[in-house]
């Protein structure tokens, strides 16, 4: 039966293909693909489980033969025999053959994709007594995943587990079936392991339009819908979906004609991506002659080369804590972060490159098991320079890799976070000690323009202290939006208050770029607000040439540019700015 499940819409497209469902009551089990050299290996782990537990029921078995009825009733041997007869049921061993061969998914993975399989013929019956034996058919593959998984009882030796976790959502090249993934939630982390996936979308019960997975999202140029609520507790395993991420809807089970339409909807789609890809080496210059500068956003090293392919005149925002996310609480070392930013400059031949130090918290934790329930609120806590500030040798470290790395490129260092003067001059004195430590090791390293983000109300409010000691601005919308509202841009329940054209949200942005430009400080927008084509011309017309995005999304922006008069555009911005409802204004 088709039906529809509505979400957020925070990445376009349409994405059609099988479900590939990742439940929260399912985060404790491994899911990976293998190699195809491999999957005689992970049969033989299913194997070696299903034979451990069958040999541990046999032995309980020969046990209680010799119990009197009071210590050993009838129902326990009983319950032993279903238990027994489910473990060498070889549908069961069947089907996950079947999903390692034909899908490649790891052996734990498979286990429980065909144990929702056989649920379901279980819920379908209609004998009571059958229908109940779902529950014995759950108990025992979660028998085989706990020796899987090395928890087994002595009776037998269990087979060495992997060490790969959910985390390792890689897929292998040789996996061609459509596949989106239906999950409760996925942190950044998560998101990572799309880079080298071939995931057409995905959908996720919880989320915001700027939470970090929805922006990773954007920069996979992947469709995706979040908040979806109850989406991975609704979609089976291996259905039939549509995520349309124009409307941040997923259609379940479509029919043939819901199919067709969608199918048409993705092929125009490629046409109109196909077009715009004509305009990657056109300069981005408005019809009155401004010169713009469309810059990219990347998340790791590797990502210069998108950046590059997309057209980006450089990058105006390199997230450097993915470089210390989901390892467990073990920090990048100096070498290995020079490293990293040194590969982000030379790929990106001679462009400018802006790493923003490290900005985690909220909900962007360093690893999922350390999340801090203790506060409450964790947008207004320890997070970004705060945090920097209070792990003096932790961001020292990174300065040092950051001022390295110059050596190779032009580099930017953006600071997160600012709102007190006493911030900035202990970030600098920091800078300037990191520099320092470097001259006593004789170590080389270049120079370096530094930075400020723009994200909370109070530091957009002080710009003349924050121009004094900065050789630029860079306007994060998406906190300032946050902190602005006093929306969390996470939680979905509120969602529909994260407005980016309240007015107190324009004012401020509005004023950032016009003291910039009286000061000749440069200055951009490097949130989401930059990589909207609806904000662009009015961007434009407030007097911002610096936009920084997604890769997927300079090209769309780069046409905007071009179709813009930007002088004839001032006026009209500043209205749109002064307006009681700017939504309704800048629609006009």
């Amino acid at each position: 039966m088709t039906f529809a499940v509505h979400g957020i819409a925070v990445a376009r497209g349409i994405a059609i293909g099988r479900a590939v469902v990742v439940g929260s009551g399912r985060a404790d089990v491994a899911h990976y693909f293998v190699k195809p050299h491999e999957i005689e290996a992970e049969i033989e782990r299913v194997r070696v489980g299903r034979d451990a537990v069958v040999e541990e029921i046999q032995r309980l078995q020969h046990t209680i033969t010799g119990m009197g009825p009071k210590e050993a009733p009838h129902e326990l041997s009983a319950l032993l025999d279903v238990h027994l007869m489910l473990l060498q049921d070889e549908e069961l061993i069947d089907g996950v053959k079947h999903w390692i061969s034909e899908r490649l998914y790891n052996a734990e993975w498979a286990l429980t994709t065909q144990l929702e399989v056989l649920a379901r013929q279980f819920d379908d019956m209609e004998d009571d007594y059958l229908r109940e034996r779902k529950a014995d058919l759950e108990q025992v593959a979660e028998r085989i995943l706990r020796y899987m998984k090395g928890m087994a009882s002595p009776v037998a030796q269990p087979p060495t587990p992997r060490r790969k976790t959910q985390q390792d959502l890689l897929l292998d090249d040789s996996v061609d079936v459509p596949l989106v993934l239906v999950a409760h939630d996925l942190s950044p982390a998560d998101m990572l392991q799309f880079k080298q996936s071939v995931f057409a979308g995905f959908v996720t019960d919880v989320g915001g339009k700027t939470s970090h997975t929805a922006i990773v999202a954007r920069s996979l140029d992947i469709p995706a819908v979040v908040g979806a609520r109850s989406a991975s507790q609704l979609v089976r395993q291996d259905d039939w979906v549509i995520i349309d991420g124009d409307a941040g809807v997923m259609i379940v089970d479509p029919s043939p004609i819901i199919l067709a339409e969608y199918g048409f909807k993705q092929r125009q789609a490629e046409l109109e991506r196909g077009r715009l890809g004509r305009l990657r080496h056109t300069p981005a210059v408005t019809l009155d002659g401004q010169k713009v500068e469309l810059l990219a956003n990347i998340e790791l090293p590797e990502d210069a080369a998108t950046a590059l392919k997309a057209g980006a005149a450089g990058v105006g925002l390199f997230r450097s804590e993915f470089l210390f996310m989901g390892r467990k609480g073990r920090m990048p070392d100096e070498e290995e972060q020079y490293l990293g930013y040194r590969r982000a400059v030379e790929g990106m031949e001679g462009m400018p490159v802006t790493i923003r130090t490290v900005d985690v918290g909220a909900d962007k934790p360093l690893d999922e098991s350390r999340r801090d329930a203790a506060h409450l609120n964790p947008a207004l806590g320890l997070r970004a320079i705060r945090w920097s500030l209070s792990e003096p040798e932790m961001f020292r470290t990174q300065l040092r890799a950051i001022l390295r790395a110059a050596v190779h490129g032009p580099v930017n260092l953006l600071v997160p976070m600012l709102a007190h003067g006493s911030e900035i001059r202990q970030t600098l004195s920091l800078i300037d000690f990191a520099r320092a430590e470097l001259d006593n090791r004789g170590v080389a390293y270049g120079p370096v323009r530094i930075g400020a983000m723009i994200e909370i109300p109070a530091a957009a409010l002080s710009l003349r202290t924050f121009l004094k000691y900065f050789d630029f601005l860079s306007i994060g919308t998406n906190d300032l939006i946050q902190y602005t509202l006093a929306i969390d841009r996470a939680d979905e329940s509120v969602a529909h208050l994260y407005d980016p054209c309240h007015p107190a949200v324009l004012g401020l942005v509005a004023d950032t770029i016009a003291e910039c430009r009286r000061q000749g400080k440069d200055v951009a927008v490097c949130g989401e607000m930059a990589g909207d084509v609806q904000f662009t011309r009015l961007l434009l017309g407030l007097g911002l040439r610096s936009f920084s995005m997604h890769p997927a999304q300079i090209l769309a922006v780069k046409q905007e540019v071009l179709r813009a008069d930007a002088a004839r555009l001032e006026p009209w911005a500043r209205a749109v700015v002064a307006s009681d409802d700017p939504s309704q204004a800048l629609e006009s």
